[in-house]
């Protein structure tokens, strides 16, 4: 770290976390969260509304708890960056006034930035810059996607889409299913503690578009909709019969075809694009059976893996500011006062104008 590194804040306010991060290049100053979860788990999901509110009352109390653990005043900063998207409507819109507000009386940059790139940027911070080309596989609860990066900031098209999910999403399979048992929400860290007790074969779950058919038209792309839909019948069938629900081994079961599918793709995608990196990101990625399998499977592969500490896998305004001060060393364009918050913002639009 060196004091002509660019010192950036970063704001994320996509779902349900409030988070504040402060980096000075790829040097981690601050990274304040503020979540609400436990406002939302008593309706098993996020409500939006909800977590608008909480961002407002979490704002600037979280601003200040990062300045303090940084060390810096916020006239300090070189500029401020930002979630415009994608994310919920009325979250994106408090944390795009917050950084407009600070931009403006601060009179600093302001870059307007895309949650998904963010996830794939805060890497960085851990291991240091971005092999480009990279392939990144961003699992979280609203999005599975494989990214080809060549370069983070989006610059000429450096963010390439190669697959997606075309329903449910890994995170959002992992809270429906963790409903079915009886765990509490969110459902990625309960299942995976759970299934550590299970057996991962006890039930063969199908593998969504693995099939030969699914492969010429869906190769990189994912579904969970009919993996989550068997765990329910095998769940119910069970309880019909009066027999106990083996919950530790449902678990394992359900994250093992999860996990296989995923790693499975990733791996696919990468030999067939000749890069030799593969990036996991987004809060599915702190899921150990996850990291353990794509770590055993891309090392016979000769592919090297980049997964980042669990507490930058999840939402947080660290993976904002990284975003944000690569744009700044890069000499890349700030964004305008006007910028907007885009809920359905696509992956490729990964700096607002």
């Amino acid at each position: 770290m060196t004091a002509d590194e660019p010192l950036v804040l970063g704001i994320e306010t996509s779902c349900d976390e409030t988070g504040v991060g402060i980096v000075r290049g790829h040097t981690l100053l601050a990274d304040a969260v503020a979540s609400s979860v436990e406002e939302h788990a008593r309706f098993g999901g996020v409500v939006p509304e909800v977590a608008s509110r909480a961002h407002l009352e979490a704002m600037v109390p979280t601003i200040q708890r990062a300045c303090d653990t940084a060390g810096i005043q916020l006239r300090d900063v070189d500029a401020i960056a930002v979630t415009h998207g994608p994310g919920l409507a009325g979250a994106l819109l408090v944390g795009v006034a917050s950084a407009k507000a600070l931009a403006l009386g601060l009179g600093k940059p302001i870059y307007g930035v895309n949650h998904l790139a963010a996830h794939v940027a805060v890497d960085q911070l851990e291991h240091g810059p971005l092999p480009e080309p990279c392939l990144a596989l961003l699992v979280s609860g609203g999005h599975s996607s494989l990214l080809r990066v060549t370069d983070i900031t989006g610059h000429e098209g450096g963010i390439d889409p190669l697959g997606a999910t075309i329903d449910d999403a890994a995170g959002e399979a992992f809270d429906k299913v963790a409903r079915l048992l009886g765990l509490p929400f969110p459902g990625g860290p309960h299942i995976d503690r759970v299934a550590r007790e299970g057996d991962q074969v006890a039930i063969d779950f199908p593998r969504g578009l693995t099939g030969r058919r699914d492969l010429e038209r869906h190769r990189f792309d994912f579904s969970f909709s009919g993996l989550k839909t068997a765990v329910a019948r095998w769940v119910e069938a069970r309880e019909r019969s009066g027999e106990p629900v083996p919950v530790a081994d449902v678990a394992a079961s359900f994250q093992e075809a999860v996990c296989d599918v995923l790693v499975r793709k990733a791996l696919d995608a990468a030999s067939a694009e000749g890069i030799e990196d593969l990036m996991i990101g987004g809060g599915v990625a702190a899921n150990s059976r996850l990291r353990a399998m794509a770590e055993e499977r891309a090392g016979k592969l000769g592919i090297r893996v980049r997964v980042p500490r669990p507490g930058l896998c999840t939402d947080n305004g660290a993976m904002v500011a990284a975003l944000g001060a690569t744009m700044v060393a890069r000499g890349r364009q700030p964004s305008s006062l006007d910028l907007p918050a885009d809920s359905s913002l696509p992956v490729t639009d990964v700096l607002a104008g």
